[in-house]
């Protein structure tokens, strides 16, 4: 999945991002009548904020919790905990651990995860949430208020305290890692860990959680790399940066596996049970099973504050891609309004979601949150990574875009690349999608089935996100003039990245070259629409811009320019890797 899908729909996202210099919403001048697929991306992107912050909000509660001697979760006895409630901890006799009925049992840390976090007793189902628990809606106004200063200056901010929250994890997990081989019994998680067992693959929830841990940990489909990449430097080389996160986020993968599941392993020797009934998937591994494996160790409270501060870093380097993103698309398409006061427009993007969070901080907030996870990224996620990948492809062109890259860095992207884009990757996706839907199953939490109002809900709100698609179209249709093929065409104004670009005389003999040659091609590519270039110098720039001005198809729509006037709010040029275009004064035939 990461060599058909991931490594090739990543580089695909970097330079689509790079050479535009634009955000999810404003890059579709490749194709307008796509453009309801960056508005879908804003629409997937904007749901997963706001329940990914809640999961934040859980960590920030059991963080501030390890802050003690004694673990609360080490022990029965407290008011939360039920009749059974038993310390799972393995008796021992002369042959070693007796084994435990975990059945007929609770654990300690299940019951404060359940009954004392969420307060899910205090709920009758999805449809009676119940009142609001205080201490979660604070831990979720935290989780905010920190989203909202990490990214209150842009990528400016939020870039710095990426240098500490994306290093930071890994002297963590290295940590963590050399602790748990050194339990007795992480052998036998290790195992468990490297045995593949081949029937699960029959399940299309297996193949389906692939691609979405996938596009999860890479970014893909989220319009967060679109975003990123229009901050680089127009010849940043994103082929060698493709290859280095995709291969890193696998390895991270793999050695995070090794550290849970030696653990894992420990947690089975000491109460007696084989690995599998002590592993769980989803928020019970997190917030379930490995706090309960931190109480069997020596120092717990050290051990689990450094798990939950791993979790919490890790958590707030995606949340700041997911604001950015949503930020940075709407304000491409209004700069002149809120590009000036964007730090106040990120703040009231931050009130309106821990507003629409709430839900999720009542009593039977998790029902919620788990109709979101499974609907809200799931099949729409899927159906705008295809067709971002056949609009570039195949209306956009694929010549077209990896002459583009050439442009870039120098050279055009190999087979590989061009197979996965052309066929490989949309075909696969696509074939998941389709066994998805054949192979439908229904949410659950725990023995908590949904209701069929829930679960039509859920399916309305992946939908959602697919209906954006045929909505744009219908926008562009109506909004532009010319044929339903001429709509669909690439905006002739799209240029490469507002870069200072020296006058051609003054370029080596090979740059101007390939410059023109470049420029000439788009010319023939642009079906006869009147364009004119013109070698402009704006007051007080020591450089001048190559500057496409084109005339018919989009004549009532403001022509650019790649420079802001001087004076003008924002930052422009290359320097500041700013990005945004300005309209062309009235002199030089803009509206």
């Amino acid at each position: 999945m990461l060599a058909i899908c991931g490594i090739p729909l990543f580089f695909l996202e970097l330079s689509l991002g790079q050479f535009s210099s634009l955000g999810p919403l404003a890059v579709w001048k490749i194709s307008p009548l796509f453009k309801g697929a960056g508005a879908a991306m804003l629409l997937i992107v904007g749901l997963v904020a706001i329940y990914y912050n809640m999961i934040i909000a859980y960590v920030l509660f059991y963080l501030f919790a390890s802050l003690t001697s004694n673990l609360p979760w080490e022990h029965c006895g407290n008011w939360w905990n039920t009749d059974l409630c038993l310390e799972h901890r393995g008796s021992k006799d002369g042959n070693g651990a007796l084994p435990l009925n975990l059945t007929s049992t609770v654990s300690p840390s299940e019951e404060y995860w359940s009954r004392y976090v969420l307060h899910i007793q205090g709920s009758r189902g999805i449809g009676s949430p119940g009142q609001i628990r205080w201490n979660l809606c604070l831990c979720l106004l935290l989780a905010w208020v920190i989203v909202f200063l990490c990214i209150l200056k842009g990528v400016k901010s939020s870039g710095k305290v990426v240098y500490f929250t994306a290093t930071f994890p890994y002297l963590i997990l290295l940590m963590l890692l050399v602790r748990g081989v050194t339990l007795p019994g992480a052998w036998k998680g290790i195992q468990f860990y490297l045995t593949p067992q081949f029937h699960h693959l029959l399940s299309s929830k297996v193949w389906i959680e692939a691609a979405l841990q996938i596009f999860y940990s890479l970014g893909v489909g989220f319009g967060g790399l679109l975003t990123f990449a229009s901050y680089n430097t127009f010849h940043q080389n994103i082929y060698r940066d493709t290859f280095i996160v995709t291969l890193g986020n696998a390895i991270t993968s793999i050695l995070a596996g090794f550290a849970i599941f030696s653990v894992l392993g420990y947690m089975s020797q000491e109460l007696g049970v084989p690995v599998d009934q002590v592993a769980k998937a989803g928020p019970g591994l997190a917030f379930v099973v490995y706090p309960q494996a931190m109480t069997m160790l020596p120092l717990s409270p050290f051990w689990s504050f450094l798990f939950f501060f791993m979790l919490l870093t890790l958590g707030l380097d995606s949340q700041f891609a997911f604001l950015e993103t949503i930020v940075t698309a709407v304000t491409d398409e209004f700069p002149y309004y809120l590009r000036p006061k964007k730090a106040v427009f990120s703040g009231l993007i931050c009130v309106a979601m821990y507003l629409m969070g709430l839900v999720l901080t009542t009593d039977g907030g998790m029902y919620w949150l788990v109709l979101l996870d499974d609907y809200s990224a799931s099949f729409g996620l899927m159906v705008v990574v295809i067709t971002t990948c056949l609009a570039v492809t195949r209306v956009y062109g694929i010549q077209r875009f990896c002459r583009d890259i050439h442009m870039m860095l120098g050279f055009k992207p190999g087979l590989y690349f061009r197979a996965c884009w052309l066929f490989l990757s949309p075909a696969t996706l696509l074939a998941l999608l389709v066994y998805s839907i054949v192979k439908y199953q229904p949410s659950e939490y725990g023995s908590y089935r949904f209701p069929a109002w829930a679960e039509l809900l859920g399916i309305l709100m992946g939908l959602l996100s697919c209906l954006m698609i045929p909505a744009g179209m219908l926008v562009a249709v109506l909004r532009e003039e010319g044929s339903l093929w001429e709509v669909s065409l690439p905006h002739p104004c799209l240029l490469p990245a507002p870069q200072p670009v020296a006058l051609p005389w003054a370029q080596p003999l090979e740059q101007k070259t390939r410059l023109l040659q470049y420029l000439f091609q788009g010319l023939q590519d642009s079906f006869n629409w009147e364009e004119h270039f013109f070698l402009t110098s704006s007051l007080g720039y020591e450089s001048a811009q190559i500057c496409l001005v084109c005339g018919r198809l989009w004549g009532r729509s403001p022509v650019l320019w790649p420079l802001p006037p001087p004076g003008a709010p924002g930052k422009g040029g290359a320097q500041s890797k700013d990005h945004g275009y300005w309209p062309v004064p009235t002199c030089l035939g803009g509206t």
